[in-house]
């Protein structure tokens, strides 16, 4: 049987990371080691500051307490696995909210993806879109995305990752039911539009602080390849590939001639 080794940024507890488990399930041995809190938009970071300690809940599922996405996926092949045995396929998800456009950079989601493709493991960020900040999903509302994921995760399975070393598959779910999905969408990442969104509030001695809030999730039109935004407006699953090369590679011929 293949196995899926499968993390989150929202928390062992999050009803997305429960609700992939349940659907991969059915194709494969799942193993599960997600952080002990929620971490999201920690990006690809790795604790190095202080130990980790890995907490069995049941078989085959595990809390890294205090741990990150990265470190999940770093420690999870480094105790749970070893150079004969490895996963066949790494998901990181459900996530709550979006990832698309450059919040791939800040997303833990796609962290844990990204650790995966470095160890050498195909990987998949997945992501649930929500309406009104999420405040209305349930466990319901993964029903799209346990559907679209299982699709995928048996291509890859049967048919091997259609990408090379250090990339992976950036997947995001509209917020439809699923007879109103138009099917998948290839995509480029877009350019996301960002406003500066602070709340400045007082504590009950005066002091003040502040609460980083949510951007409205708007971005810029572009021409040429769809864009991960454009595909969810229009009610597609969107599939961008990613890869971890962050070189400007059509600027190198200019900065030789600058410098």
């Amino acid at each position: 049987m293949k196995h899926i080794l499968v993390t989150n940024d929202d928390g062992f507890e999050s009803k997305g990371l429960h609700a992939l488990v349940d659907a991969l399930k059915q194709i494969a041995k799942v193993t599960v080691v997600a952080p002990t809190v929620e971490k999201s938009a920690c990006g690809h970071s790795l604790t190095l500051t202080h130990p980790l300690r890995f907490v069995e809940l049941s078989d085959g599922f595990y809390k890294l307490d205090d741990g990150t996405p990265t470190d999940c996926i770093f420690l999870a092949l480094n105790k749970l696995f070893d150079d004969n045995h490895q996963p066949d396929l790494i998901i990181s998800g459900i996530n709550r909210g979006s990832n698309m456009g450059e919040d791939i950079t800040y997303s833990g989601t796609a962290a844990g993806a990204m650790e995966a493709v470095l160890q050498g493991i195909p990987a998949i960020a997945i992501s649930q879109v929500c309406k009104e900040q999420c405040l209305n999903i349930n466990e319901h509302s993964y029903d799209l995305a346990k559907e679209s994921i299982v699709k995928i995760a048996k291509i890859i399975l049967d048919g091997g990752f259609p990408l090379g070393k250090r990339k992976f598959l950036n997947v995001n779910i509209p917020p439809i039911h699923s007879r109103d999905c138009k099917g998948f969408k290839i995509t480029r990442a877009g350019t996301r539009i960002y406003g500066n969104n602070a709340e400045v509030h007082f504590n009950p001695r005066g002091l003040e602080y502040y609460w980083i809030g949510l951007p409205v999730l708007d971005w810029e039109e572009t021409s040429g390849i769809i864009t991960d935004f454009e595909a969810i407006s229009q009610n597609y699953i969107s599939i961008t590939p990613v890869h971890l090369d962050m070189t400007s590679h059509g600027d190198i011929k200019l900065l030789q001639e600058w410098i």
